[in-house]
């Protein structure tokens, strides 16, 4: 049985403390942030006065939204790791309105901005060294000018952002505290299924506790369906609102514009993903023999296909992650490897009440923070390197860039947790020759293609048909959701899984077992992108090129001061091309293959 938060073993839970000391330090910082409110309304209309009017805005902005971010950050930790907790699911709706009302604080400033004009906006970066940073930041607001509105609508969308962000609250508390599994039962007795747990149980090599966890967490996720298909449409209405009110075509334009990526980077990921999808049946023809199997059946698609089973403490997968990122260089290994095991980064261990997934948090104020339920298996390492590229990927961009340009998009994001995940990979397949060892790292490979090049282009294309519905003013059901993730997950398990009858909806269940990404609009297609520009990069920084590294370090650092594409550019990769997308699938292509050979011999 899971452990309690109280009885996590401190030194494998993340220091909250150098965040806030306790409770009532992060009162008195949301009460600093709500009582500087009237201090930056004093800016409003006057914007324009001068340069050094416009960099005392800045000046005052940052210092406010550093302390805010701490508060929001602070928040997430306590309430990630202990959903049942009341206190912190009262300080999560308490910095959710406090977002709000700091948001329509600050709502006046880029319509006042575009009104000063972006020539007298360019002669004051070049003539007032305040400003002289500024020039990517008006660059890109001089390109989102037509989607501004007034500030006095600026400053409504920003207030209902606190009640329309109830969707996506609602869902997650529903899957993450009012949601109980009943047991998985094997043949060595029960095992918990929880959010911690549930990756872990569906790669046991028992078939048994595969099979009953897969029917707990499907089960329980249809029994709430229909509540959840409400939440989920209301956060579909969302962007479809925010999208017209800002006067772009779509909730697809609404995304991807701001984001500065073309359009033609989503539907290319699509379609390489349909044309691709024979790679998958073949990987479950191999999986089926493999397992002596007549029939495979969906619990059944991360079943070990070997009785060898590769156990990694957490220790270790931290050395063998430093030891595959070595390529970045001895400063990089030597970060990495302190904020793992001594600064806690990570909280490490699942516990009662833990909510699913993993993520990487911060602000330039605090550590680069990383959310996991590790597991002592090479998918829990997995998971460690991706996140551990998200928080280096942080460490270098505040350290580097001031707070303007601190934070980076999803679409580069992506990109270096799965580089991590691809050099640590790498790394093993080239010093660990035992067959069995290698099978499992290639198990995990396609544990992580399955992931990124399976569910997340599925979960788009389903993201995709529902903004448009919602677009036509066609309403979204839980039996429409269930169906349409089930006929787009058989397209991919074609003949070779069964999901007949109740497995049908099981798996058509997998919409709602993702508690945040499809609130997101449209982020889940960026997992492929990244994988995509990752494998792209790895093969030249593993192989030594001390050039390739320099240059994917220079990303890292540039944060938000590039487009995002431009920002890759530097690092080696061209996301406008199809190439790396192609050259991606043929990655997983080549990994079957492998697969093939090895379990062949």
């Amino acid at each position: 049985m899971l452990p309690t938060r109280a009885e996590a073993d401190k030194r494998f839970t993340w220091d909250a403390e150098s965040v806030f000391a306790d409770e009532a330090a992060w009162e008195a910082a949301v009460e600093t942030v709500l009582g500087r409110l009237p201090d930056l309304s004093e800016f409003k209309g006057h914007l324009g006065d001068s340069p050094d009017a416009l960099a005392d805005w800045f000046d005052a902005t940052e210092r406010v939204q550093r302390l805010f971010g701490k508060v929001t950050v602070y928040t997430t930790m306590s309430y990630s790791v202990d959903v049942n907790d009341q206190a912190a699911v009262a300080r999560t709706d308490r910095t959710r309105t406090a977002a709000a009302r700091l948001g329509a604080a600050m709502s006046f400033a880029m319509p006042e901005m575009i009104a000063i004009g972006f020539p007298k906006l360019r002669e004051w970066v070049a003539a007032n060294p305040r400003l002289a940073h500024l020039g990517h930041y008006f660059d890109r607001l001089e390109k989102l000018q037509g989607h501004i509105r007034s500030s006095e609508v600026e400053e409504i969308l920003t207030q209902v952002s606190d009640p329309i962000a109830s969707a996506v609250s609602a869902h997650s508390v529903l899957a993450n505290a009012d949601m109980k599994f009943p047991p998985a039962v094997g043949v060595e007795g029960a095992e918990e299924v929880a959010q911690g747990t549930i990756g872990a149980l569906l790669t046991s090599p028992d078939p048994a506790i595969r099979k009953s966890a897969y029917e707990s967490y499907a089960d329980e996720h249809l029994a709430l369906q229909n509540t959840m298909a409400t939440s989920l449409a209301a956060g579909i209405k969302r962007d479809v609102f925010y999208a017209r009110a800002r006067g772009y075509p779509s909730s697809l334009h609404a995304a991807l514009e701001p984001a500065f990526i073309p359009l033609d980077v989503f539907h290319n990921i699509i379609q390489a993903f349909r044309d691709n999808v024979g790679t998958w049946h073949r990987y479950w023809r191999l999986r089926r023999k493999a397992l002596g199997m007549q029939t495979l059946k969906a619990h059944d698609t991360r079943a070990p296909l070997q009785d060898f089973r590769l156990d990694v403490p957490y220790e270790q997968a931290v050395d063998w992650i430093a030891a595959g990122v070595a390529p970045l260089g001895d400063e990089y290994v030597t970060i990495l490897r302190k904020g793992a095991l001594e600064e806690r980064w990570v909280d490490v261990y699942p516990n009662k009440g833990k909510r699913m997934g993993a993520f990487s948090t911060g602000v330039p104020d605090t550590r680069p923070f990383i959310f996991m339920s590790y597991n002592d298996d090479i998918y829990a390492m997995s998971t460690l390197a991706h996140e551990l590229g998200h928080s280096m990927h942080s460490h270098y961009a505040r350290k580097t860039q001031p707070f303007v340009y601190s934070n980076y998009g999803l679409f580069q994001a992506e990109v270096a947790s799965n580089m991590h995940q691809a050099l640590t990979r790498r790394f093993l397949l080239d010093t660990q020759h035992d067959p069995r060892f290698q099978v499992a790292v290639l198990e995990e490979a396609m544990a992580n293609f399955y992931r990124y090049f399976f569910i997340m282009p599925t979960l788009a294309r389903l993201e995709l048909e529902l903004h448009e519905q919602v677009e036509r003013g066609v309403p979204i059901t839980a039996a429409y959701l269930t169906n349409l993730t089930a006929d787009l997950m058989s397209e991919v398990y074609g003949d070779e899984v069964d999901i007949s009858g109740a497995d049908r909806e099981r798996a058509g269940s997998t919409w709602a077992q993702f508690h945040t990404h499809l609130y997101s609009n449209f982020y889940v297609y960026q997992y492929a992108t990244g994988i995509a520009g990752a494998h792209h990069l790895a093969s030249r920084v593993a192989a030594g090129d001390k050039k390739a590294a320099e240059s994917y370090v220079a990303f890292l650092k540039s944060g938000g001061s590039r487009y995002p594409l431009e920002g890759l550019k530097l690092a080696g990769v061209d996301m406008s091309s199809t190439e790396p997308v192609r050259s991606a699938f043929e990655a997983l292509s080549d990994t079957v293959t492998r697969l093939e050979e090895l379990l062949a011999g």
